[in-house]
């Protein structure tokens, strides 16, 4: 049984875009990310990579949110796309039908963060450790409205994911209520999407402070 250490770090928050149309968008990224408690951003656009010159639209959005970031010292990745990030001189997150680790990292500077999503599959976090991965993402640790039909991974899953030397990533259902049933595990970034990004702009900057209180109570025991 893993034991939680009594100095087991707070794990920092990592937040993705959502679907917003991009004015309201930039507007709750500029309200989380002005409260100093986003560590990593995750451009993800699904609905505008869909629309007639998709991808020049997200390359265009995606300029505008790095340069937020940036003001913020916030570091960025971009959801799948190596060739984009290179462009934009940002890390990347890869699902497993993604891309290759070895051409991100080829692709990218030394620097940048690379990401892989590993599912409850602990060999797949142990492949992405040996290929250089910054960190493995696990999940979906609860149902969520996002990616309603993802499987929901156990916690020894979870558990033993965080035994593997590699830093890990939590994702799927998470809220700043929910997240305190994993209090003690050494994750380092919990991902949020829906829980803060599907809020009203005025209420962002409150929610953040939320996932700090919860965040910060993660040496308790769970």
């Amino acid at each position: 049984m893993f034991q939680a250490s009594a100095m087991t770090p707070a794990p920092k928050l990592y937040l993705l875009t959502n679907d917003d149309e991009f004015a309201v968008l930039y507007a709750k990224l500029e309200a989380a990310l002005a409260t100093g408690l986003v560590a990593l951003l995750q451009i993800r656009r699904k609905k505008t990579l869909q629309a007639v010159n998709g991808k020049a639209k997200l390359y265009e959005e995606a300029q505008q949110i790095v340069s937020l970031a940036k003001a913020h010292d916030v570091a960025v990745v971009m959801n799948d796309d190596v060739a984009l990030a290179k462009k934009l001189g940002i890390g990347v997150h890869l699902g497993q039908q993604d891309g290759k680790m070895n051409d991100a990292k080829i692709a990218l500077a030394p620097s940048e963060i690379i990401g892989r999503t590993c599912h409850g599959d602990v060999d797949l976090v142990k492949q992405a450790k040996k290929n250089g991965a910054s960190y493995a993402a696990m999940g979906a640790v609860f149902a969520s409205n996002t990616k309603p039909n993802a499987n929901v991974i156990s916690r020894q899953q979870l558990i033993e994911g965080c035994q593997q030397e590699i830093d890990i990533c939590v994702i799927g259902g998470l809220t700043a209520e929910n997240v305190t049933e994993l209090a003690g595990l050494p994750i380092v970034y919990v991902a949020v999407v829906g829980d803060i990004m599907d809020l009203p702009v005025e209420q962002i900057a409150a929610r953040c402070q939320q996932w700090q209180q919860a965040l910060s109570k993660w040496q308790a025991p769970a």
